[in-house]
């Protein structure tokens, strides 16, 4: 539970569609900072157990719907937070989609990590139907969404946007616009492409130094506060030494999210040759059974 003071914002009827391991913290954290909530999640069961959960903290009413089309009915502000591109496309589009029931000027706010290509078209249609569309993919793992310091990297129309950042700062120690639609997207995708480069990088020091015979741990703290010192460091360096792969963001979801950074840098020619080869570490972790260890299991390749 995470201790975070809110800051004052009107309260407002919103929604929010998915209750994953990031979308049920981020919606409690809603709750909690009095907004009226209306939750859907494909699992009815999940929405249920949310509601128990945060009903006595909340400030303002809960209940959950049995499809997106219901749950933002009303609703001025829909956040949603679900797996990949299919999926945000379940939730969007079709008669018991959320475009469906959503009310002119209301604005969909989506955290997915996604494409780029799918955060356009489905800006391109909420524009047909009078609503607006931000992409708003997360960074911060799921101890972020739980202590609701998320950065979110946003993409759209300003208006939108400003409409959103307010409530958004609920879950969020940042909520920054980057510019048209498809930018919060491919700006987490430079986030993602820094992340597997610092892990690759903090695994091959930690096994050498093993090689080598050095206390790691000792290591890790003398070399965490000079040059070398990273957040990858500081919040997974011991547990790698420890060989310890229980936190948070898993394999699976990382290679989900390089696919989605490889496909983009072939259309945008950008060339990427550390990321497609740690790609392929990763891969060889999910064949190693790895596929729901985090993603500082890089090291178990090299062991």
């Amino acid at each position: 539970m995470s201790n975070k003071t809110y800051d004052p914002t009107p309260a407002q009827h919103v929604a929010f569609l998915g209750l994953g391991v990031m979308g049920y913290p981020m919606a409690g954290h809603l709750a909690r900072a009095g907004h009226q909530v209306t939750v859907y999640n494909r699992t009815a069961a999940k929405a249920t157990a949310w509601c128990a959960e945060y009903g006595s903290d909340a400030k303002g009413a809960l209940r959950q719907a049995p499809t997106p089309r219901e749950a933002v009915q009303g609703a001025t502000l829909v956040f949603c937070c679900v797996g990949n591109d299919d999926d945000l496309r379940s939730v969007t589009l079709g008669p018991d989609g959320a475009f469906a029931g959503m009310r002119a000027g209301a604005v969909f706010v989506d955290h997915t990590t996604a494409s780029a290509n799918v955060a356009r078209e489905l800006y391109a249609t909420a524009q047909t139907l009078g609503l607006s569309f931000v992409d708003a993919p997360v960074s911060g793992g799921q101890a972020g969404a739980q202590n609701g310091v998320l950065t979110v990297m946003c993409g759209g129309d300003q208006a939108a946007f400003d409409a959103a950042q307010p409530v958004a700062m609920a879950f969020s120690k940042a909520v920054t616009y980057l510019g048209r639609s498809g930018a919060g997207q491919l700006a987490k995708m430079v986030n993602q492409i820094c992340i597997a480069g610092l892990v690759q990088g903090l695994a091959e020091a930690i096994a050498f130094g093993e090689k080598a015979g050095l206390d790691m741990n000792l290591v890790l703290d003398v070399i965490g506060k000079g040059a070398a010192q990273s957040w990858q460091m500081d919040n997974r360096g011991k547990t790698m030494v420890a060989d310890k792969f229980d936190f948070g963001f898993a394999v699976d979801w990382m290679r989900k999210d390089l696919g989605l950074v490889l496909d983009e840098a072939k259309r945008n020619g950008a060339r990427l040759p550390a990321t497609a080869l740690i790609d392929q570490f990763y891969a060889d972790v999910q064949q190693m059974g790895g596929r729901r260890w985090d993603t500082s299991s890089l090291i178990k390749r090299l062991r």
